[in-house]
């Protein structure tokens, strides 16, 4: 019987993350020829199931299978990857962290086959089917909700998935079609696309600063309140100002950007915050920017994707549409966003 080349994961530090995976190479057995591929598409369609609703009885339910046959599905396919994608016991269903490459890459297979089934259909480059993005908190409130309802009147038969966090990573699952990150590009093997250019600013209230003054070095802040924006990767205390980084050590800390803006018009400290998410703030009288641009780092925007070779229409048009839509936000900022990137 023949063999095929099939990838195997590892951990980096043994933590169990998606993301930490490396890649290795693991013989396993070709699967026999005689095996029916519309079976196997049915195998991906009950794994995905089964992921989607935590329970392998209710996706054998919707493919018109008995819990036992569903079982032998799922082993049969376990057996052919030398691999367990689910720990069961009688209360729940869990992926394991093979199951969840895996399981995602199935998705991705199925959502692919029924794309080319409705663009055959259609006769043209329709735009269908789900969009999966995420995007910063800060990001996807202040801006991507009004870009993607806009996206989804030109394109009503895209179902949108967003998802929104200040914990964030880098990386991009394999099961997110379009990732926004702000920052600095890290070396990946993703696609990256220059959405806009912003800063991240220091700013304050008005009686923040008139009961502690203005400060006048960075070193300044070090002593002074602030607000600090918390991750999984810890509390952000370390602001870069122009060519100075400067470690904060007074602050009140939250996992909630909004909650550190709110807390900044309240007057509870200094804060760092991306210059889009603080311009209507500052335009208002509500914040002022402390020493900008002077005291500013730069912080481009990007959409990042997975080099496939076949990109659904839907997420071919979406980074355009990104694209577009960043540009024409950025590119007439007007008040202070524009004062400030004259400036800078």
């Amino acid at each position: 019987m023949g063999r095929i080349v099939a990838p195997f994961v590892g951990f980096d530090n043994e933590l169990p993350s998606l993301l930490t995976f490396k890649w290795h190479l693991k013989i396993i057995p070709l699967i026999p020829s005689g095996v029916d591929v519309m079976n196997r598409l049915s195998d991906m369609q009950l794994l995905v199931d089964a992921a989607d609703l935590n329970s392998l009885s209710a996706a054998g339910r919707r493919a018109g299978l008995s819990p036992a046959a569903a079982s032998a599905c799922v082993q049969r396919v376990e057996s052919m990857l030398g691999a367990r994608l689910f720990e069961r016991t009688t209360r729940q269903l869990r992926m394991t962290d093979e199951g969840r490459i895996y399981i995602a890459a199935c998705r991705a297979a199925l959502e692919t086959m029924k794309e080319a089934e409705r663009a055959v259909r259609s006769g043209t480059d329709a735009v269908s089917g789900t969009l999966r993005v995420s995007a910063p908190s800060d990001l996807g409130r202040n801006l991507l909700v009004h870009i993607l309802n806009r996206f989804m009147e030109q394109h009503p038969d895209v179902r949108v998935v967003l998802t929104l966090s200040d914990s964030l990573s880098r990386f991009v699952p394999d099961d997110i079609d379009i990732a926004v990150r702000v920052g600095p590009l890290v070396d990946s093997d993703l696609v990256a696309r220059h959405l806009a250019d912003s800063w991240r600013v220091v700013c304050a209230s008005p009686a923040c600063i008139d009961i502690h003054g203005m400060p006048q070095r960075p070193d300044d802040l070090v002593d002074l309140p602030t607000l600090v924006l918390t991750t999984q990767a810890g509390p952000r205390n370390e602001w870069q100002l122009g060519e100075d980084v400067v470690r904060v050590r007074r602050y009140h800390e939250c996992t909630d950007s909004e909650v550190i803006r709110t807390w900044a018009m309240l007057g509870r400290g200094f804060a760092y915050r991306q210059l889009w998410a603080v311009a209507a703030d500052v335009d208002a009288g509500r914040l002022r920017l402390v020493h900008a641009p002077a005291w500013s780092a730069p912080s481009p925007i990007h959409a990042m994707y997975h080099p496939n070779a076949f990109q659904p229409p839907r997420v071919r048009r979406f980074v355009e549409f990104l694209q577009e839509a960043f540009a024409q936000r950025f590119g007439s900022a007007g008040g202070l966003a524009k004062g400030f990137m004259d400036e800078a």
